[in-house]
Parts: C-alpha cells; structure tokens; sequence
C-alpha cells in the first residue's frame, strides 16, 4: 500500500533541469515520495514518459508516485495517484476520476478550503506557500509555519508544507504539526542534487 511518507519531492521540469537524475538522487538520499509536476509547455507525452520512468524507478524501492493535475496521465502509467491545486478539476471530480482507493492531494491555504478538500475526497493536504519560493510565479504570499499549524488542527489527514522550504526550516514545520515536507529548488537547484537532498534525510 503506497503511503504519504515525510519527504516529498516535486519535480521541476523546466529547461536545464534534468528532472531524472534530481529523482533519483532523492530516492537514493531516502525521499519517499515522487510528485511529477510536468509544466504547462510540455505535451501529454512528454509528461507521461516522464512519469512512467519516474514511476519504475519508485517501484524499485516501494516508494510512492504522485502526478500534478494530469490526473489522465496518472491513470495512463498506473501512478499511486495525484494532486489537484486550486485551478485543477475541483476535489469531488478528481476523486471520480481516481477512483475510491487512489492516494488524492489538494491544495488548502486555510481551515475552511483544507475541511471542505477532505469531506470531498483528499487523502491529504498540500499546504503553502509556507514561505516565499520563486519556483512558481503567481502565487499567494507565505502563510508561514503559523498558517501550517492552523490548517494541520483543522483536519484528521496529513499536511505537507510546500513552498520555499530548506533543510534548515523543515524542522519548524514539523514542529507546526506538518507530516511530511515537499521540496523543489532546494534539491532540484542545488550543485549537488543527492547532497542537498540527505539533508532533509538527515
């Protein structure tokens, strides 16, 4: 049974990054789930070939794999499941298109979005951005560990913080009730991918 361990990490597709060996570095440093974020710019084929090398190389260690908002291509590679962010298909529909047994994440800023996510399906929460990050332009400011706190007491499944998160500010976002961290820059933009990653591990 796949789980909703506490290392996650989100795939950073675009140009120069090279999405399968920050993968694999991350498994290797002991990561425990994969979440294939493909870019609006790349095609459905594109993103599926990814997912499916992704996917191998997390069944090879039983670890989990997760596609963003392709919920299609999820289904297509046989992934554990997916993420819904705030302008994907709406909770209730993606958990039509999963099925009852897939692991479903969606995107909750406060109490109210996080409770009504889970009455409509989510198997967990991904909550940011907790601090500011420029992997992704147009979002919200940082609601901090405080705001990951709020959401985490407001319901009964896993929190991942995700936004702006390092090494360094995992262990208050623990603290602040997070179950698990995910991670973009912070490995997929560092000199060293495997390094940077085994001090999340650590």
């Amino acid at each position: 049974m796949p789980t909703i361990g506490r290392l996650h990490l989100v795939t950073d597709t675009r140009p120069g990054r090279n999405a399968l060996e920050v993968v694999a570095a991350a498994l290797r440093a002991g990561f425990d789930v994969v979440q294939v974020r493909p870019e609006d710019a790349v095609t459905d084929r594109e993103a599926y070939e990814l997912t499916v090398r992704v996917l191998a190389m997390c069944r090879e260690l039983g670890r989990t794999c997760l596609v963003n908002d392709r919920l299609h291509i999820a289904l297509a590679a046989g992934a554990d499941g997916g993420h819904v962010g705030a302008d994907d298909l709406p909770v209730a529909a993606a958990r039509r298109v999963l099925g009852p047994h897939a692991i479903l994440g969606a995107t909750a800023r406060n109490p109210e979005t996080a409770r009504r996510a889970v009455a409509d399906g989510a198997s967990y929460l991904g909550v940011g951005p907790a601090f500011a990050t420029t992997t992704k332009t147009g979002l919200p400011d940082a609601i901090g560990p405080a705001g990951v706190r709020a959401v985490a007491e407001a319901v009964g499944v896993p929190v991942v913080a995700i936004g702006g998160v390092t090494a360094a500010r995992a262990g208050e976002l623990f603290a602040a009730g997070a179950h698990a961290v995910a991670v973009v820059g912070a490995v997929s933009g560092a000199a060293d991918p495997y390094a940077a990653a085994l001090e999340f591990t650590a």
